[in-house]
């Protein structure tokens, strides 16, 4: 599986994960300047920002492992430009990340969503 389409199973994956938990999702790929986030959302009255990592082995460790001090930075850049650019937003918002691990043939082996990943 190439990349692009790894981080796109992954996604795939991640959205129907928190629709289930109850998440109303507001956007996916939101792109600007700063960077992108994978998945914007919403549970109750706090919007989630969102990465998505994810990974089908754990040579070079885990999906959460993966994610830099660098790309925490882009990923906080970005969610500021997305609340400076967007109205009638909940107040309260938050930076997860889930970690998503495939086997070899593109099965889920593990999801797991980690809330208040950067603060």
């Amino acid at each position: 599986m190439k990349r692009k389409e790894l981080g796109d199973a992954g996604e795939k994956l991640a959205g129907d994960f928190l629709k289930k938990k109850g998440y109303k999702i507001r956007e996916t790929n939101f792109r600007c300047r700063e960077g992108e986030i994978d998945i914007i959302a919403q549970k109750k009255d706090c919007l989630v920002f969102i990465e998505v990592r994810t990974k089908t082995s754990s040579s070079f460790g885990s999906p959460e492992e993966s994610v830099t001090s660098v790309k925490k930075g882009k990923i906080i850049a970005s969610a500021l430009t997305y609340l400076n650019s967007h109205k009638d937003l909940p107040e309260s918002w938050r930076i997860d990340f889930i970690a998503v691990e495939l086997d070899q043939k593109g099965k889920a082996t593990r999801l797991e969503l980690i809330e208040n990943a950067v603060s």
